[in-house]
């Protein structure tokens, strides 16, 4: 595998592409394109597990290496929704009694919370669609699709 690259493949169930950004191992960013970008080839491990994900296959991605490239406080609330398990919902108010360092009864924290998952930049991979009362860094429609992939 290259070191760096842009790796697309279309998905029938979301009726547009997943495109993840890649650096090494680590996936640094998940969109849902309608056109991918030029340069994007489809052959990447991630990329097989999503498709067999959006084909009703049970994955967590809690195992999948990510970069994050955001401030601390916004880590610490993407790795807390990645605790949150597969077919599970959570509350904007736990994510942040369960992230490091915010208090849900902060109302900035809880605003620390919906910021951090609106600028989500590895939706699916850090699961925002599990936070019932949240934002996601996914389209609104590929977030529902997500939440019902899941019986959410």
């Amino acid at each position: 595998m290259e070191d760096a690259g842009i790796y697309a493949r279309e998905s029938a169930y979301l009726d547009r592409f997943v495109q993840i950004g890649a650096a090494g191992e680590k996936v640094i960013s998940c969109s849902f394109p309608v056109t991918p970008d030029e340069d994007a080839t489809d052959d990447h491990p991630v990329l097989e597990r999503i498709d067999a994900y959006l084909q009703g296959a049970e994955d967590s991605f809690a195992d999948a290496q990510i970069g994050l490239t955001v401030p601390t406080d916004y880590r610490n609330v993407l790795e807390a929704v990645r605790e949150i398990p597969y077919g599970e919902q959570g509350s904007v108010q736990q994510v942040a009694q369960m992230a490091a360092g915010l208090d849900p009864n902060e109302d900035e924290d809880l605003t620390t919370v919906r910021e951090a998952l609106a600028a989500n930049p590895i939706p699916l991979l850090i699961p925002d669609h599990r936070v019932r009362d949240g934002p996601s860094g996914a389209p609104p429609e590929v977030e529902q699709k997500l939440r019902s992939l899941e019986d959410l």
